[in-house]
């Protein structure tokens, strides 16, 4: 049944909520659990979160589209979640609601969905409250969320809102219809528009003229655009730029743009930064009466830009038709669908704004559609739908303005099927018969599919393949492998696992998970890794038996092998992938469209060696220095010590490689002999000495190489941009991250040596009294590379070393049978693990260097991401990517034309979609 908004219900003339600012409330949760969180943290930020653990919501309706929007919400944090759905469970629900189960029939709605949604996350509190939606109701909550309420009841409950200073969001999903209407009032404050980091550039000269000409260095474009705000720091001569206000620019190319007035400025001399500054934008709403009387659209589909207003009138024949009649139009049914098309008619003559002419084949449609409950478009719409709510509650990004009408009619039949077809028999399927008719969801239930992955994407998608009974015939079956085991940071987004799932392999548990949801999902398991040496599990039989495959991977290797067993066998493969906001889908149809390996990103820019090594200029080279740095310390150096203990033939395969012995024979000489530990005291000694070394000693003889007066052969300045003069580090027991940086490097040291450590800072200060450290003099001599060729040629090189040097090297190790069963313990770097001391270590390490060469620090948490390679994730968007790889499912199995299938590019941050024709395969 439809929710009806109280009869009392009527705008109220009452202070707004002031900008962005949730109702005051006290929580328990300022503290961000970020071992959970810590792939959104990436996404949303600390502030963003601190909003939203703060935001009380309220949401309408827990059918398949409010229960993936609540899904969405109780994995991202909120304060509370309150559902609202007087209704009793229905067996159609089942079609798209992935917590109700046959036994359920006749229980409530919000009640059911609450027991589930109380395990996803325990820092948000869910609630049930069946009472009417009062005003007074309405204005506990930060936000109102209606899931397929009718329209007379999205504006009525938006009357209230839009008056009071409610954020409220619609939602509604109609077979391959759906849309989202956002109010967030008047005077929405947006804090990030778009959650891109921000840019960073190197000036090399200011003029002084109205407007100001800045221009960056040309290594590197700037990356602004216009309108963007800059502050600049680190100017020489024209310091009246440090600190200033932020400053509107106008680019005029890839290396300058215009700021103020800067003539009555004192001259540019060098150096300099330009920093872009988030500046918060302000943004109005229109109430929902005043949005369909004069609609706004955030397009979703450029292809279907003047099909928006003919959907926005349809839905609203469909809910008046709904009203009239009590029930909505019945799938297949030509008089219902005529009724709908004069309906719409009738609205659009007494509308100013709607269309010239109706499309009367869409509206037909959207008759016809009206019934269709389907899965992956639930994921679609609630994870766009939950993105909202949660900029609203936050004001991160930039929300839709104010209409989002989607649809996939590319999807439907292409013949009109006969009524029998469409004919409901009270079953969980019969939402998406609705659509598609009984003989596609037979088809659906008889395919073989291949998932490989139980991640993010693979949860979702397993939920969208058992509600739409992919693989629930006699026939059909799933085939799922993940070798991985479940970590905590996984909970956050990856919904079929629970606390007590930590440990256990994905695949089995994921499988576990989703056969409650439809036990008739027929799903066989694998932990096993897909590559060459795999081929004998998944062979020409396994296959040759498949319908298709879908990769749910996170990384590209995999991908492309995955993506040759489909070209070589002549399997459709269903491609996808997340970052952070954005995320893509790919579909790839044998002889009929390209494949994922025809077209490469880029690679990686990697950060040039003599950067690293000695003219660091931004935090990401110090960080990166620093993870190669533990690295080479506690791994690399500490697997010799094993090969050379436990390989007979360690130093003649050795000496075959000029480049690297001489430092792998030092290095072994250190740890085996003149400084291998024997108690932590010794780890400790060893710390402060490398603290002097890398900090103090190697920065002075840089410094002695090159003096802060130095000019090269041109007469600039040698220490000029991008080239940041250093200082040298004195040490100081009292200073947080120099005895940080001790007190994990000697843990580190201990652990490859079995030696118990200790975190007691009383412990290693004690430790740190007796260590003499030697004077420093730098040496004449000493080579150090400037240039990239000058620091490739070192590497290659290694040292130069005779034969005599390289036999007086290889006797100072003690002989391995003298050491007996001793064995190195190399440290496998685990950035999740906040106990090991690694991350600690690095962010020191990073920050130290940082500090040499005065580069703003960066917190462990930026440095995690950095040095771990994290890839930011949030589950609105898997929900919404997996979505439109079900749809394009859909159309494999109706074997449909290449200009009806779509890949798909979407940033849920701008929010921006985008849908384009895949690429013909090439003809042979």
């Amino acid at each position: 049944q439809p929710h009806e908004a109280d009869p009392s219900l009527h705008p109220q003339s009452e202070a707004g909520m002031a900008g962005n600012a949730p109702t005051p409330m006290q929580t328990d949760k300022a503290d961000i659990d970020e071992s959970l969180y810590s792939r959104q943290l990436y996404v949303l930020g600390h502030d963003a979160m601190r909003r939203m653990a703060e935001s009380n919501l309220l949401l309408v309706g827990c059918k398949g589209l409010g229960i993936e929007i609540a899904k969405n919400l109780a994995l991202a944090g909120i304060k509370s979640l309150t559902l609202h759905d007087p209704s009793p469970i229905e067996i159609a629900d089942l079609s798209s609601q992935f917590y109700f189960q046959e036994k359920d029939v006749g229980k409530n709605r919000a009640e059911v969905s609450a027991l589930c949604l109380r395990d996803l996350n325990q820092y948000v509190d869910i609630k049930v409250d069946n009472s009417s939606l009062s005003s007074n109701l309405l204005k506990q909550f930060t936000v109102v969320i209606l899931a397929d309420a009718p329209f007379k009841t999205c504006l009525e409950i938006n009357d209230v809102c839009h008056s009071a200073g409610i954020r409220f969001i619609s939602c509604q999903s109609r077979g391959v219809f759906g849309n989202i209407f956002a109010d967030f009032g008047e005077g929405f404050v947006v804090h990030d528009t778009n959650g891109e980091p921000c840019l960073s550039a190197m000036i090399s000269s200011v003029t002084q003229e109205t407007p100001g000409t800045v221009t960056t260095l040309d290594e590197v474009r700037h990356g602004f655009e216009t309108g963007d705000f800059v502050s600049f720091t680190e100017v020489q001569g024209m310091t009246e730029l440090n600190g200033c206000e932020p400053m509107e620019i106008k680019v005029t190319g890839p290396y300058t743009f215009t700021v103020a007035d800067t003539s009555k400025l004192s001259a540019y001399k060098s150096g300099g930064y330009a920093k872009q500054v988030k500046v918060p934008v302000k943004v109005d709403f229109k109430s929902m009466r005043d949005s369909v009387a004069d609609p706004e659209y955030t397009i979703s589909d450029f292809a279907k830009m003047d099909r928006l207003p003919q959907l926005l009138l349809g839905f609203q024949a469909v809910d008046a038709f709904l009203e009239q009649h009590g029930q909505l139009p019945m799938p297949g049914n030509a008089e219902h669908g005529k009724q709908v098309v004069a309906i719409a008619k009738d609205l659009n003559s007494k509308s100013r704004t709607m269309v010239d002419e109706v499309d009367e084949m869409l509206i037909r449609q959207m008759a016809s559609n009206a019934r269709g409950d389907l899965s992956p478009m639930a994921a679609v719409l609630g994870g766009i739908g939950a993105q909202e709510a949660l900029k609203a509650c936050s004001g991160k990004f930039s929300p839709i303005k104010q209409w989002f009408m989607f649809d996939c009619t590319e999807a439907l039949p292409e013949e009109e099927l006969p009524p029998s077809e469409y004919e409901l028999k009270g079953t969980r399927y019969d939402g998406q018969i609705a659509v598609f008719g009984k003989n596609l969801h037979e088809r659906i239930m008889g395919l073989n599919y291949f998932l490989v992955g139980a991640g993010a994407i693979g949860c979702e998608m397993l939920k969208n393949w058992a509600l739409m009974g992919l693989g629930c015939g006699a026939d059909g079956c799933v085939h799922l492998t993940d070798m991985d085991t479940i970590e905590k940071s996984n909970l956050n987004r990856q919904f079929l696992f629970r606390p007590t799932d930590i440990q256990k392999l994905k695949a089995t548990t994921a499988a576990e998970a989703v056969t409650k949801m439809n036990p008739s999902f027929n799903v066989k398991c694998y932990s096993t890794r897909v590559g060459p040496d795999t081929e004998d599990l998944f062979d020409d039989d396994f296959f040759e038996n498949l319908d298709g495959v879908c990769n749910a991977l996170d990384n590209v290797q995999a991908r492309l092998y995955m993506d040759q067993r489909c070209v070589y066998y002549q399997r459709p493969l269903l491609e996808s992938g997340t970052l952070g906001t954005k995320g893509n889908v790919q579909v790839v149809v044998p002889n009929m469209t390209e494949s994922y390996g025809s077209s490469r990103d880029p690679p990686e820019k990697s950060i040039p060696i003599c950067t690293l090594k000695n003219f660091p200029n931004a935090i990401e080279h110090t960080i990166q220095w620093a993870r190669d740095d533990f690295e080479g310390v506690f791994k690399q150096s500490q697997d010799d010590i094993n090969s050379y203990l436990g390989m007979p033939d360690y130093l003649a395969t050795l000496k075959k490689q000029p480049g690297t012995a001489l430092t792998t024979l030092e290095a072994l000489k250190e740890n085996l002999v003149t400084k291998k530990p024997s108690s932590f005291t010794d780890c400790v000694v060893w710390a402060r000495l490398r603290f002097e070394d890398l900090f103090h000693n190697q920065i002075k003889q840089l410094l002695f190489n090159f003096p802060l007066d130095m000019v090269t052969s041109a007469g600039a300045p040698f220490w000029s941009a991008p080239k940041r003069p250093p200082a040298p580090l004195v040490f100081d027991t009292e200073n947080a991250s120099h005895l940080g940086y001790i007190t994990a490097a000697a843990n580190l040291r201990a652990f490859n040596y079995g030696i118990k450590g200790s975190g007691d800072p009383s412990v290693i200060k004690a430790a740190l009294a007796d260590v003499m450290v030697p004077e420093f003099t730098p040496q004449k001599g000493v080579k150090i590379q400037v240039t990239e060729g000058e620091a490739s040629e070192a590497a290659a090189a290694g040292g130069d070393m005779d034969e005599d040097c390289m036999q007086r090297i290889v006797s100072e190790p003690p002989p391995p049978g003298s050491l007996g069963a001793f064995r190195s313990a190399p440290i496998e770097f685990e950035k999740d693990d906040d106990d090991n001391f690694h991350m600690d270590y690095i962010t020191a390490c990073s920050n130290l260097r940082a500090s040499n060469y005065a580069i703003e620090p960066a917190d462990r948490h930026q440095t995690k991401l950095i040095a771990g390679k994290i890839i930011p994730a949030i589950a609105t968007t898997t929900s919404m990517v997996t979505g439109f790889v079900c749809i394009e499912l859909y159309k494999l199995c109706q074997g449909k034309k290449l200009e009806q299938y779509k890949n798909a590019f979407a940033n849920l941050a701008l929010p921006f979609c985008s849908f384009s024709e895949p690429i013909q395969a090439p003809a042979r």
